[in-house]
């Protein structure tokens, strides 16, 4: 099927738009009238730019407030139409876009809507256009679909059919499963949104907060599902407002919009239990096992590896060929890069590994997801090592590690005559990792690791931090074998902004009290939680007077959930980047969101150390 995507999904001038939409490789697109109206291109122009790139111009979007109107409104609403259709030919347009009435003049009685389309659907056959009739969320009379296509099938015109919006549909939440019962041919078009689940008015909800399929918590693949069943052979075409969109380098935005086409097709293949004729099947996810390891990219070792020292780790290899250290405890290792390019705030996080079944078919489903394979020095000797990139940056690399299957990343480094076994910190492996992105990339990275990772999406949170809020969300595997916490600052500002870019790594501990005795013991700079902290836990949970003692003498925080709890502790941060360990006790779930507040709070009132 036809792939498309409208202008006003993209920012900047109409002319960037048409560029960026057809180097992402779309099929066609959709006119938004305002990008014409501020564009100093013509209409000619426009088409003949979007045909050098490929690109049919699907629809003109929107008409307004036109049906279901007294005489007089009626004769400035066809006098309007025609001057569009004008507008149209010059522009290739074939379809224009109708939206149900929203004006206080309006009239309740849908015979008069149906001659009043009718009359439109005739005139515009005049010109070989046709007419698609959206039933917005907020329409005064029609609101949704079932209802516009009474409409439809009442004025009886072949020029006159329905334009499905995903999103007007699932907004106020009505099902879709009777689109099977509307005929394919009069279903003129099909756009597509989702959104994050928001309890806010539809129409801000929808000016300011769709996103692309896969991003938000809409069932865009159940929708299509449906459509398809009745025969529809129409573009799959997104229509996005998005404050952050709007803001973002189109031609990362249209590519990011591909991928979500790319991903939506498949899901709808699943619904239907195969292929389906006309989508893309990409290869499956290969949904990774385990973390192989997270890289520190820091001016020296040094510092860095006495912080890890504390906390019971060892230093095992040292690379063959490059500035970059192994340390290991348990199954959780860390590669100390001193050669990397560091960031301005010190030490990063600039790299995690992935356990994968088969790293070969992993990055084959990178690349068909739009996410190739990154440029890497490697040395004759070196292992098979490849990496794609996170939308922040990281570079995500997919391992076999110590497999007799597969050569091993951990060959290239040589021994440094201990073990991990020689650890003393109780640490397991690593539990998960967080990741701050760029404001205009939150979205991305969700589709990213849904998407191309297989990991499932969890529940966005809003969490307070001194200076404003911060955004988070977590994917993962099924199992929890891998978590990523992704985060964002999402509202305020101020002159320790920089901070918010903190990542860490969190460690799992199979007896974190020992850990953090440990860590102390070793001078290992513990983030200092306020006494008012285990004040006000005393009076949320009863854990009895020794635990509670416990807690407080070690600077432990506490959370629970209904499957178990959750006791973690921070380090001090260097440079960007802080160190969490964990106990999970029993099935606990989360990240301990609720003490996230606590944390933060206590980063900004404590100076980030500087190594190096």
């Amino acid at each position: 099927m036809r792939r498309s995507i409208a202008t006003v999904s993209l920012s900047g001038p109409l002319a960037d738009k048409l560029t960026a939409i057809g180097g992402a490789g779309f099929d066609g697109v959709e006119i938004f009238e305002n990008d014409l109206l501020v564009s100093d291109l013509s209409p000619e122009d426009v088409r003949d730019r979007a045909a050098d790139l490929g690109l049919a111009v699907e629809l003109y979007q929107p008409f307004r407030d036109f049906e279901a109107v007294p005489p007089d409104l009626l004769a400035m609403g066809l006098r309007r139409a025609e001057h569009k259709f004008a507008v149209m030919e010059r522009l290739g347009a074939r379809q224009m876009l109708v939206c149900s009435n929203v004006s206080p003049a309006a009239i309740d009685d849908d015979v008069l809507a149906a001659e009043q389309l009718r009359l439109l659907a005739e005139r515009a056959a005049e010109h070989g256009i046709r007419i698609a009739y959206e039933a917005l969320a907020w329409g005064r009379h029609v609101s949704d679909y079932a209802h516009a296509w009474r409409i439809v099938r009442m004025a009886d015109h072949p020029a006159l059919g329905l334009c499905l919006d995903s999103f007007h549909i699932s907004a106020r939440d009505v099902d879709p499963y009777a689109i099977r019962a509307i005929p394919g041919d009069k279903i003129f078009f099909l756009q597509l949104a989702d959104a994050p689940s928001l309890p806010m008015d539809v129409l801000y909800w929808s000016r300011h907060y769709r996103c692309f399929p896969g991003q938000g918590d809409m069932d865009v693949a159940g929708l299509v599902a449906h459509v398809l069943r009745t025969g529809y052979d129409g573009p799959l075409s997104l229509e996005v407002f998005n404050d952050i969109f709007r803001q973002a380098a189109s031609m990362r935005t249209a590519q990011d919009a591909m991928r979500s086409l790319i991903a939506l097709e498949e899901q709808v293949g699943l619904r239907a239990g195969g292929p389906v004729a006309g989508l893309t099947s990409p290869p499956r996810p290969v949904v990774p096992s385990g973390f192989a390891f997270a890289e520190l990219a820091a001016p020296s070792a040094a510092p860095l590896g006495d912080l890890l020292e504390a906390l019971g780790f060892v230093r095992t290899g040292v690379h063959s060929g490059k500035p970059v250290e192994l340390w290991e405890q348990g199954a959780a290792r860390v590669l100390v890069n001193s050669g990397s390019a560091e960031s301005p705030d010190g030490p990063a996080l600039g790299a995690i590994g992935l356990e994968s079944p088969d790293p070969a078919a992993s990055v084959k489903r990178a690349e068909a997801l739009l996410s190739p394979v990154l440029p890497r020095m490697r040395g004759p000797h070196d292992a098979p090592l490849d990496a794609v990139a996170a939308p922040d940056g990281t570079e995500v690399f997919f391992c076999r590690t110590a497999r007799p299957d597969h050569p091993s990343w951990t060959d290239d480094f040589s021994a440094d005559r201990r073990s991990p076994a020689a650890a003393t910190g109780g640490i397991t492996h690593i539990d998960h990792v967080a990741l701050t992105q760029p404001w205009h990339h939150f979205d991305e990275a969700s589709l990213f690791y849904r998407s191309v990772l297989g990991l499932r999406p969890h529940e966005s949170l809003e969490l307070p931090d001194p200076y404003g809020l911060m955004r988070s969300r977590a994917v993962s595997t099924e199992d929890g074998a891998v978590r990523v916490a992704l985060n964002v600052a999402h509202v305020g500002a101020h002159d320790g902004s920089h901070d918010l870019a903190w990542q860490h790594i969190a460690f799992a501990s199979g007896d974190i009290v020992a850990t953090a005795r440990r860590f102390r013991a070793s001078g290992g700079p513990m983030l200092a939680i306020p006494e008012n902290y285990y004040d006000d836990l005393e009076a949320r949970h009863d854990l009895g007077a020794e635990r509670h003692r416990l807690l407080r003498e070690l600077g432990l925080l506490y959370d629970r959930d209904e499957h178990g709890e959750f006791l973690h502790f921070y380090t001090e941060t260097t440079g960007r980047v802080f160190f969490e360990i964990v106990q999970r006790i029993g099935g606990y779930r989360g990240y301990g969101a609720v003490n996230a507040p606590v944390r933060l709070a206590a980063q900004h009132a404590r100076p980030r150390r500087r190594a190096g």
